[in-house]
Order: structure tokens, then C-alpha cells, then sequence
């Protein structure tokens, strides 16, 4: 491995399987189909991610809710982690923060593992289904792409206009989508995702956060993306509070201190 696991600051296992302990629900986003919303996770919470009414995959980003530049760094996270996360693996931040956002502490898709395929759930390969990408391949243009609904609901979240809120907006965390690579060619793959109404990927806030979910006009993406061919459901986040005593001692994580010359 080019980052071995041992040299990470280290996962305490013990603390977080605490932290899940006795919890207290304190409330919910509900993300319509092919829509996206966003929610806000204050440091020391858990929020979950959970399929409601059939199979849905959603795009996640993550941003600091003081400091939008520190926001979820896919590219690092996978080479941190690997290209599939689940529980005790982390989010990591953009440089030059470089920190954990979340960590993962539960995760009900974690059998599904890796399948003959290569093909393994919540992955930090694909970027997000976009329409620049969309009027390339295709020619038109489609309004309801993850990138596009991750916008507008940040957009909405702070109040400005689309242009300024794009920029802010930053490849995910494909959750419960189901993603390898082609074993003879090496090119990414989809495959209908296994999640079931019920099924939740769980992660505990490090810092103060600002999430947005797209419940991707995939659906399942079983057979393509960016379509409202494609049967859609919602998802839900709930946002959790852990017991006092649960935290005792608990700091957020600094930001790096590797400094500049």
C-alpha cells in the first residue's frame, strides 16, 4: 500500500461503538426523488443515511459549515481507504486541512463486500452524474443531474444564486451505489444497487458539517443515470444526538499542521 493503515492517526472502536449507544433522534431531511437537500450535523452528532421506499443510491458532499473551501477530498479519502468505504473508515478533508470530516461507524450493505465483478457498495471512484458531461455524451440537456441538484440545494441552503454556489460543489460519495472496474479493460462499471428500504450507512460528525444528498435520477443505477426513465425513491437523513457521557474527553480533530515555507 502507498499509505500503510498503521501510519493513520489511530481508530479508536471502542469510543465510536460508545458513541452508538443509547442515541437520541433530533431530526430528519427527507430527499425527494431525483431532487436534492441539504442538512446541517453538528460536531460530536451522527447523521444516517437511509433508503426509504426502494432501491436508491444518493451523492454526498460534505463541507465544513464555518469554512466551505475544507470540504470532503473523494480523491484522498480513496487513496487513504480504498476505492469502497465503510465502517472505520473516514472522510477526509481538502488540502490544506486534511482532517477527518466523518467517520463511518455503521453500515448495513457491509456483506455485500466485493462480488465476482470487482464491484463493491459506497465508493469514492465515480465523480457525480453532471449535465456538461451529459450534453457531451448526449447532445441534450437534462436538468436533474447530482451535480446539478446539489447545487441548487446548496444554492438554497446559503441563500445565493446558482453560479456562486457551483463552484462549492465537489465529487461524492457514491452512497449504497454499486461501482468497480472492468476486469479486462480497466473502465468503471455500475451495477444495480442491493439496498433495501431500511438498509442505512451511518457516520459521526468530527467537526461542524453542512451535507447535501442527491437521491440521483439513477435510481438504483442499474442501467444508466441522469433519466427519469429510471424508477426513483426517496432517501432520509436522520440526525442523531449520543449520550453526554458518550463523548467525554472527545475533541474534534485539528487541522494539519504542516506549515508552509
Amino acid at each position: 500500500m502507498v499509505y500503510p493503515e498503521d501510519r493513520l492517526p489511530p481508530l479508536d472502536r471502542a469510543f465510536y461503538a460508545g458513541v452508538r449507544k443509547g442515541m437520541t433522534k433530533v431530526g430528519e431531511v427527507v430527499v425527494p426523488p431525483r431532487e436534492a437537500a441539504t442538512f446541517d450535523v453538528p460536531a460530536g452528532h451522527v447523521f444516517r443515511i437511509v433508503g426509504v421506499d426502494g432501491p436508491q443510491v444518493g451523492d454526498l458532499n460534505l463541507w465544513n459549515a464555518a469554512n466551505l473551501a475544507e470540504r470532503f477530498y473523494s480523491g484522498k479519502t480513496r487513496a487513504l481507504h480504498g476505492t469502497h468505504v465503510t465502517v472505520g473508515d473516514r472522510l477526509w478533508s481538502a488540502l490544506p486541512y486534511l482532517r477527518p470530516m466523518a467517520t463511518i461507524t455503521a453500515d448495513t450493505l457491509d456483506w455485500y463486500g466485493f462480488d465476482g465483478d470487482g464491484a463493491g457498495v459506497h465508493d469514492v471512484i465515480g465523480t457525480r452524474c453532471d449535465p456538461y458531461t451529459n450534453r457531451l455524451l448526449s447532445g441534450g440537456d437534462y436538468h436533474h443531474c447530482c451535480h446539478s441538484n446539489l447545487t441548487r440545494a446548496l444554492a438554497r441552503r446559503l441563500g445565493t444564486a446558482f453560479e456562486a454556489a457551483e463552484p462549492h460543489v465537489h465529487d461524492v460519495l457514491n452512497v449504497f451505489m454499486c461501482t468497480g472496474f472492468e476486469r479486462d479493460e480497466g473502465r468503471y462499471i455500475m451495477k444495480a444497487s442491493p439496498v433495501r428500504p431500511g438498509d442505512f450507512l451511518e457516520l459521526f460528525a468530527e467537526i461542524d458539517l453542512i451535507g447535501a444528498l442527491s437521491a440521483c435520477p439513477g435510481g438504483d443505477c442499474g442501467s444508466g443515470h441522469s433519466s427519469d426513465a429510471a424508477s426513483c425513491f426517496p432517501l432520509r437523513v436522520d440526525i442523531l444526538r449520543p449520550r453526554a457521557e458518550a463523548l467525554a474527553g472527545w475533541r474534534p480533530p485539528e487541522v494539519s499542521s504542516y506549515a508552509p515555507l
